[in-house]
């Protein structure tokens, strides 16, 4: 008898090709191209065509967002704070569920590369960190930036602090994700896998606190959060290291020129 599973629902034993028993990319790719009437394999980041890709179109976007948090909080100061927790638990509820949709996404493409060619190649080579199908992820993670501002906007309008965190940081974040994608880094998901697995850890304990639910583990957020700064840190100075060494110190250690553009690496 004929299967009747259709072509883009690949289900079996977990494989090296298929980590998580279900193939991920098909869904994906299948929705991809019914929103955007192509394949996710057949997009191109081109500054000036696609939507924010330009430095004029990110830094707009930035300043009107240290705009409204400064100006929301003044405006703010003399209101009583206002009751979003319903807005609030939606939000952290799609963050939750879309950083974990782009994490499974990811780590579908890396393992069998991780595993096949090891870290280096992963890191360093652009078949290994900057394949159409990464870069297609690398381009959304960077879109969901600009979501992660409104966690600043709730902060303002329920009258809490506005920390270092949710003001400087999450602009620079959106602002580095860019420069990453017009340097071509094949080291972007590194930090990238990193942040999405700690958003989708943080994200929902915000959306259970929200709902009154006491978490036991949320002294390990912090954690979370340091390490992987400090691995982020570890992995972008190696191959900027061995990038510049590579190419204008010869005579030093080096593992050889890692893809990406010098600039990016100076971001």
């Amino acid at each position: 008898m004929a299967s009747t599973t259709p072509d883009w629902l690949e289900i079996g034993a977990p494989t090296l090709d298929r980590p998580f028993g279900l193939k991920l990319w098909p869904l994906f790719s299948r929705a991809y191209q019914a929103i955007m009437g192509y394949k996710p394999e057949q997009f191109r980041f081109t500054p000036g065509q696609t939507p924010m890709s330009t430095m004029q179109e990110t830094t707009v976007a930035l300043c009107l967002y240290y705009a409204i948090i400064f100006g929301g909080r003044e405006f703010m100061k003399d209101r009583p704070p206002m009751k979003l927790n319903g807005l609030f638990k939606i939000h952290n509820f799609y963050l939750t569920a879309i950083s974990g949709i782009l994490l499974g996404l990811f780590l579908e493409q890396l393992i069998p590369t991780l595993v096949r060619n090891g870290v280096f190649y992963a890191i360093c080579d652009y078949n290994g960190g900057w394949t159409p199908q990464l870069v297609v992820l690398y381009y959304l993670n960077y879109l969901t930036k600009f979501l992660e501002l409104l966690d600043t906007v709730f902060l303002f309008l329920k009258k809490k602090p506005l920390t270092f965190l949710h003001t400087y940081h999450h602009g620079a974040t959106a602002l580095l994700c860019y420069t990453q994608l017009l340097g071509n880094t094949a080291v972007s998901w590194v930090p990238i896998t990193l942040n999405l697995t700690v958003h989708v850890v943080m994200y929902w304990y915000y959306f259970q606190s929200a709902r009154g639910v006491k978490i036991w583990w949320k002294k390990y957020i912090t954690m979370l959060q340091i390490i992987q700064f400090v691995i982020d840190l570890g992995f972008v100075y190696f191959c900027s290291y061995t990038y510049f060494s590579a190419r204008y110190f010869p005579w030093m250690p080096t593992a050889g020129i890692c893809a990406g553009e010098e600039f990016a690496a100076i971001a």
